[in-house]
């Protein structure tokens, strides 16, 4: 017997957007177990149903996809957020991961690719590779250079030298096997360095990773790969 999908929060303001995500996703064997209208909502629901993963519309009415996007995960709930919107913009990008996304897709994703996303993020990986993540990233430390350094993020001084050393890599986009090679260790022990990492952090995957090892000035724009 396969294990059952994800159960899965659609946050959009269109309700036809909605009715077609969920037709897409409960005919891909995904669960839909809930509807949002509105960032507020999304939230409300989100505390109270527990979903997986929620997909989440930036532009909304009330309550931002992006605010929403945090207050949902402030509360300390596990599950994996997706942005969704019309807007291919590097600035919605950043602001979506640095809100604590696992990911970005733009509302025109054919229905296999919006499926697979979801299981992808509900997996713990994220939907964007970390190197992608990192240009993204550097073109926004471009404008803003001086880096922000949130008072949460001091748990960087709860990182051993070689677990900064890793978390500096990561920022740089490297993979697991790439990390392996650099610092010649195994691609098991590299698991576990990164593990540890995303567990005193508390990060959900790569791209936050890469996101934060900017936001902390670990990594700066124009590092070496």
């Amino acid at each position: 017997m396969n294990a059952p999908g994800p159960r899965v929060l659609v946050a959009d303001d269109q309700e036809l957007v909605r009715t077609g995500f969920r037709l897409i996703l409960t005919s891909r064997g995904l669960d839909v177990v809930g509807e949002a209208a509105d960032g507020a909502q999304a939230v409300e629901l989100a505390r109270r149903l527990r979903p997986d993963v929620v997909l989440m519309d930036i532009r909304m009415p009330v309550l931002d996809g992006l605010e929403a996007t945090r207050r949902i995960l402030a509360l300390g709930l596990t599950c994996r957020v997706i942005m969704l919107t019309t807007f291919d913009l590097d600035a919605y990008v950043y602001d979506a991961l640095a809100a604590g996304a696992s990911g970005f897709l733009l509302k025109d994703v054919t229905p296999a690719h919006l499926a697979a996303a979801v299981r992808l993020v509900d997996t713990g990986d994220a939907l964007l590779a970390p190197s992608i993540t990192r240009r993204l990233v550097e073109r926004h430390a471009a404008r803003t250079p001086a880096p922000r350094v949130p008072a949460d993020h001091r748990a960087l001084a709860a990182l051993t030298p070689r677990e900064r050393e890793v978390l500096g890599l990561v920022g740089r986009g490297l993979s697991n096997a790439e990390l392996a090679t650099r610092l010649t260790l195994s691609e098991a022990t590299v698991k576990t360095h990164v593990a540890r990492i995303f567990a005193k952090l508390a990060l959900r995957d790569r791209a936050q990773a890469v996101v934060l090892a900017y936001e902390t000035g670990l990594v700066s724009a124009g590092d070496p790969r």
